[in-house]
């Protein structure tokens, strides 16, 4: 093939080309622009309430509360020896009365010593009272009833009041005085052999049973008190501001079944660093028909204090902490309130203007500015009724023909 015939199949090849696009380019030019439709903004409805302040009582409601008891008490023994019966058993679990005789420590030679003393004190007064007959006369029937009052398993009476100064100094001399209160030490060191129940109560952990020895200082037992509880409730800090001592409250089971009356008899002066929390104590009497154990969980419902000027709307209407939206000539904006008290599901706030609609639902994807109605008071238009006839539909068909 020669170089003429190629050089005349590419330009015609080049004039092709060129010309399909020319055609191509006319065509488009020709074809009419879509006309561009005006975004239209969307219209939702939402729920909304006027402000209006009134005063609110706000109960406060702790969840977490665990039954205490009132007193707590590690039996310490005052004496060493040999761990003796009393009236109840000395085990764990074991209840007892106000007054019982827990334990004894052995104590028959103290007991035998303070005996010999006594002995030893009755003759000394026996050999003063032919002197106190003489000397002071007008004491003494007042020292012969004492003589008579002394018993050897009981303690000591009371020493006559001596307000002679020279009796004072014979009673001193003869050593009277250092035997009376050498025998009172050592009725105090007697009775520290017998342990008795400081109020009604059950053992929570024993070491030592009867027939075992104890030194003195050693930790017996460890007892609660059971006819006087506490329940503590853990409160969030920003809560317990509005809880007062002396407040009386309602302690529900965690079933909400039963209930108990409780007044509030402490507040924690320290936070839990954990949880953010202060522990409110309740006192609760026990009773045996809604028996309270200690470690069992309470729900406990305060009365709260009155809220003056306020308004309560549900939690989810806020964001941003402490913003909300108002509807203020058909569109949204965003308010900023004043959160006086925050419960569970809703909160209590000030900061607004009285009158003005805030929203009090959650929205979601919304911005500022965006319009909306409110329901209830502007509904939205309604569309066609399902199965009713399109714009366009239902013309005669003898006009479709005419037409045609």
């Amino acid at each position: 093939m020669s170089w003429r015939k190629i050089t005349f199949i590419i330009v015609a090849l080049i004039i092709l080309l060129g010309g399909s696009a020319a055609l191509s380019m006319l065509f488009v030019s020709l074809k009419p622009e879509p006309q561009i439709k005006p975004e239209m903004e969307l219209k939702r409805f939402v729920k909304a309430e006027s402000v209006k302040y009134i005063d609110i009582i706000s109960s406060v409601v702790g969840e977490g509360g665990h039954v205490v008891s009132s007193n707590e008490v590690t039996l310490i023994a005052e004496a060493s020896g040999k761990i003796e019966k009393g009236s109840i058993s000395l085990r764990k679990g074991t209840s007892f009365k106000k007054g019982q005789l827990i334990a004894e420590i052995y104590k028959d030679e103290v007991e035998l010593a303070l005996k010999a003393r006594k002995s030893r004190f009755l003759t000394v007064i026996t050999t003063i009272l032919p002197d106190i007959k003489v000397d002071f006369p007008e004491q003494l029937e007042a020292y012969e009833m004492f003589f008579r009052a002394i018993n050897m398993d009981e303690e000591l009476p009371e020493l006559p009041v001596i307000r002679n100064e020279k009796l004072k100094i014979f009673l001193a001399s003869r050593n009277v005085l250092s035997e009376f209160y050498g025998i009172q030490q050592d009725e105090k060191r007697l009775s520290r052999h017998s342990l008795y129940a400081p109020f009604n109560g059950t053992f929570t952990q024993v070491n030592f049973e009867v027939g075992g020895y104890v030194n003195t200082g050693g930790q017996i037992a460890k007892m609660i008190r059971t006819d006087q509880l506490e329940v503590e409730v853990p409160v969030p800090n920003e809560q317990s501001k509005w809880i007062k001592i002396g407040d009386k409250v309602q302690v529900y089971s965690k079933n909400r079944v039963t209930v108990q009356p409780g007044v509030v008899v402490r507040k924690a002066n320290f936070i839990d660093p954990d949880y953010q929390s202060r522990s409110i104590f309740v006192k609760v009497q026990n009773s045996s028909i809604d028996e309270l154990l200690t470690g069992e969980y309470k729900v406990v419902v305060f009365p709260g204090q009155i809220i003056p000027s306020a308004m309560e709307i549900p939690r989810s209407a806020v964001f941003n902490s402490n913003e909300v939206f108002a509807v203020i000539d058909g569109r949204l904006k965003k308010q900023v309130i004043d959160i006086v008290k925050t419960n569970e599901t809703t909160l209590i706030f000030s900061g607004l203007e009285e009158g003005m609609k805030i929203v009090v639902e959650p929205l979601i994807n919304v911005q500022e500015n965006s319009p909306v109605g409110i329901v209830g008071e502007e509904e939205p238009k309604s569309g066609p009724k399902k199965g009713g006839k399109k714009p366009g539909q239902g013309k005669p068909e003898s006009k479709e023909k005419e037409k045609a």
